[in-house]
C-alpha cells in the first residue's frame, strides 16, 4: 500500500530535526541549508501523514465503541455517526497524501529563461510575438516576479523576429513551463489589405535556469565577440558595441546578450544563458531514458508541439493539451492566464497520480 511508503519519510523527517541541532551541522552552511531544504520538502507530507494516523485511530476508537454491546444504544449511535465522519477524512487525506507523493519536479522553484521567436507568417508572426511578450510580462507583475531582458530583435513594425527574457522568483518555473511550444495566431494582419485571415506561428521556449555549477564549462571552448544591437532602433539600440555575442564551440549554441549598459554585465548575463542550455540538454538526455513516463504529462515541452490557438475574429483562445477554450479573450492577452495555467497544473498532477497508480 502506498502508505507504507511514508513511514520512512516520517523516520527521516525526525532524523533531520536531531541533525539540524547538531554543532557540526550548524556550523556547516551548505549542509545546514541542504538539510533544510529536505526537511521543508518532507513538512506537508509528514504533517498530512500524522493528520492522517490521528484519524486513523479516530475511527478505530469508534469503530470499538460501537460495537461494545454493553454501551448504551444513544453512545453507539453517536459512535456510529463519528465512524462515518472519520472514515470519509481518512479517504480524503489519502487522495491528499497520494497527491503530495508524487514526485515534484526539481526545477519548479527555480528562475526562467523565455526566448519566443517568430515562426511562420513573417512580419504577423513578429507582431505576434510582441503581443505574446506583453501578455508574459503583465502575468510576470501578477505573480509578483521580476522580469529582465537579455535580447531584442525588432522589426521596423515594433515585432519581434527574437526575444529573450528572464523571469525572476520564486515558483518561477512552475508558473511558466507549459507555456514552451508554438502558438498559433489565426487574425488580419495590418499589412493584408484584401481583409484575408492569416495564421501565424511563433515558438516558446521556457528553460529553468541553472547555477554554473550544475554543468561543465571549459573557458577555451568560449568565444566572445563584442556587437552592436540587432534590434531595429528605439530603446534597445546600442550606439557603442557594448552588446556580446558568446558562441560555445563544442555545441554551436550564439547567445547574444545587448540590454545592459556595459559589456562585462552582458557578459555575465550571457554565460547564465548559456549554463541554462547546457542545463536543458542534459536535462533533454535526462527524459529521453525515461520517455515513457513522460507520456502522461500535460506536454513534452518540445519547442515544435503545437499548443494553443488564438483566434482573433472569434476572440476565442483554445488550449490543445486540455481541450480548454476561453472567450475571455482581451483580459487573457492582458495577463489573465493563471487561471489557465492552474488547470493545466490539475491536469498534469491528475495524470500523473493516474499513472502511478
Amino acid at each position: 500500500m502506498f502508505l507504507e511508503k511514508l513511514i520512512p519519510a516520517e523516520n527521516r523527517y525526525r532524523e533531520i530535526e536531531q541533525l539540524m541541532t547538531l554543532p557540526e551541522i550548524t556550523s556547516d552552511g551548505k549542509k545546514y541549508t541542504a538539510l533544510v531544504k529536505e526537511y521543508n520538502g518532507l513538512t506537508p507530507i509528514v504533517e498530512k501523514y500524522r493528520e492522517y494516523k490521528k484519524a486513523e485511530k479516530d475511527l478505530a476508537e469508534a469503530i470499538e465503541l460501537r460495537d461494545d454491546s454493553s454501551v448504551e444504544k444513544e453512545l453507539r449511535e453517536l459512535a456510529e455517526e463519528e465512524c462515518k465522519e472519520y472514515s470519509e477524512l481518512c479517504k480524503s487525506l489519502e487522495e491528499e497524501l497520494k497527491i503530495l507523493l508524487i514526485p515534484k519536479d526539481p526545477n519548479d522553484s527555480r528562475n526562467v529563461v523565455v526566448e519566443i521567436r517568430a515562426g511562420a507568417g513573417g512580419e504577423e508572426a513578429a507582431l505576434f510575438a510582441a503581443d505574446l511578450f506583453r501578455m508574459y510580462s503583465m502575468f510576470s507583475t501578477k505573480e509578483r516576479l521580476k522580469l529582465e531582458l537579455v535580447n531584442v530583435n525588432e522589426t521596423e513594425l515594433g515585432g519581434y523576429k527574437e526575444i529573450t527574457f528572464n523571469v525572476i522568483g520564486d515558483g518561477a518555473y512552475s508558473r511558466f513551463k507549459f507555456e514552451s511550444g508554438v502558438h498559433r495566431v489565426q487574425r488580419i494582419p495590418v499589412t493584408e489589405s484584401n481583409g484575408r485571415i492569416q495564421t501565424s506561428t511563433v515558438t516558446v521556449a521556457v528553460l529553468p535556469e541553472a547555477e554554473d555549477v550544475e554543468v561543465e564549462v571549459n573557458p577555451s571552448d568560449l568565444k566572445f565577440e563584442s556587437c552592436k544591437s540587432s534590434g531595429a532602433g528605439g530603446q534597445h539600440i546600442n550606439k557603442t558595441e557594448s552588446a556580446v555575442r558568446l558562441t560555445h564551440k563544442p555545441t554551436g549554441i550564439v547567445i547574444e546578450c545587448d540590454q545592459e549598459r556595459s559589456q562585462l554585465q552582458n557578459k555575465e548575463k550571457a554565460l547564465r544563458i548559456l549554463y541554462t542550455k547546457l542545463y536543458d540538454i542534459k536535462q533533454k538526455e535526462q527524459n529521453d531514458a525515461i520517455a515513457s513516463a513522460r507520456k502522461t504529462q500535460v506536454g513534452s515541452g518540445d519547442r515544435s508541439e503545437k499548443i494553443r490557438t488564438y483566434n482573433y475574429p472569434q476572440s476565442r483562445i483554445t488550449d490543445h493539451r486540455i481541450n480548454k477554450t476561453v472567450y475571455t479573450f482581451e483580459s487573457f492577452l492582458n495577463g489573465d492566464i493563471g487561471e489557465l495555467v492552474n488547470e493545466l497544473i490539475a491536469f498534469d498532477t491528475a495524470e500523473r497520480l493516474r499513472g502511478d497508480t
